[in-house]
């Protein structure tokens, strides 16, 4: 009995929102806006990850398809798409992790017409945190790709 009161109580742990002043944290998958910048006015430069993964969310794709239609109008801007990763984990394996997200976001801006000559893919792995905190908060921060302009 105990054990199942136990398993209850940590499964709507799991699937809680965890609300802060912050930011917020849906699953596993950060949704507040205090780590964004701006690509151009209005376009976010910037969508997260769950943990482990590199796979676009709904949100990501929706920033991804107004990065897209921005640098339609604007052919003459390159980007750069940098992954990251939380601090968790080995640096060789958040290397490559940051690398698959940034790979799988370069990929999405293709699929919306932008060409793979105007994209470059650089990984920062765990090396460049926007939040140094060591909580599911910051780590949800970390988990994402940013697209910069390149210079």
């Amino acid at each position: 009995m105990l054990v199942l009161a136990t398993c209850l109580v940590l499964t709507a742990c799991a699937s809680k929102k965890v609300e802060t002043l912050s930011g917020q944290i849906q699953g596993d998958v950060y949704t507040g806006t205090d780590t964004v910048e701006y690509l151009a006015d209005g376009v976010k430069d910037r969508v997260f990850f769950a943990t482990n993964e590199s796979i676009l969310t709904t949100a990501s794709r929706e920033t991804l398809r107004a990065q897209a239609a921005w640098l339609r109008k604007n052919s003459s801007i390159n980007v750069v798409v940098e992954g990251h990763a939380d601090e968790r984990g080995t640096r060789e394996y958040n290397l490559a992790l940051g690398e698959r997200r940034a790979n799988a976001a370069k990929d999405y801006l293709m699929t919306y017409g932008i060409s793979s000559d105007r994209i470059s893919v650089l990984s920062y792995g765990k090396e460049r945190p926007v939040d140094s905190g060591s909580n599911p908060l910051a780590w949800s921060k970390n988990r994402r790709s940013v697209t910069v302009k390149a210079n």
